[in-house]
């Protein structure tokens, strides 16, 4: 009993301790120019679908609930967060050249479609991104217009 209760303290010593390594949660300005919801005059029901199911994880519109700011929770979601702004950003879309804007929207259909995307784990903690079938659909014809309409 007595090395049980060493065990939990050190554990509970371990646990206070990385609550001081710092992960940067501060978003970059958002240039509205840039933005693909702005650029491509997104219709509203879209707008509401991708903030709701996209932009925590694809933007630097990201709003970070408050387990976010607990090590080592902390950790993996900003990794997930760096991630996902790394395969696509709507919040500097005009950035990209149209071969990479051709190839993400193309990945963004198959992901939505596949429902991989969401991901099943940020679905448990975030209703409202748990998309039905219909508003997948409504996202995958959107992204296919842009596509057709070769006007990136």
């Amino acid at each position: 009993m007595q090395k049980f209760k060493k065990i939990a303290f050190w554990c509970l010593v371990g646990f206070a301790i990385i609550q001081f390594i710092p992960v940067d949660k501060v978003n970059k300005p958002v240039n509205q120019s840039k933005n693909f919801v702005n650029v491509k005059k997104t219709p509203p029901k879209v707008v509401g679908l991708l903030k709701n199911a996209c932009y925590d994880c694809h933007s630097d519109e990201t709003v970070y609930p408050k387990y976010a700011y607990i090590a080592p929770f902390s950790w993996s979601i900003k990794s997930h967060v760096n991630d996902g702004r790394k395969y696509l950003n709507f919040s500097v879309w005009e950035t990209y050249n149209n071969d990479l804007k051709h190839k993400m929207l193309t990945r963004a259909i198959e992901m939505v479609d596949n429902k991989m995307m969401p991901m099943p784990a940020y679905i448990i903690y975030h209703e409202e991104a748990n998309l039905s079938t219909n508003e997948r659909r409504l996202l995958n014809v959107y992204f296919q217009e842009v596509l057709d309409s070769k006007k990136y």
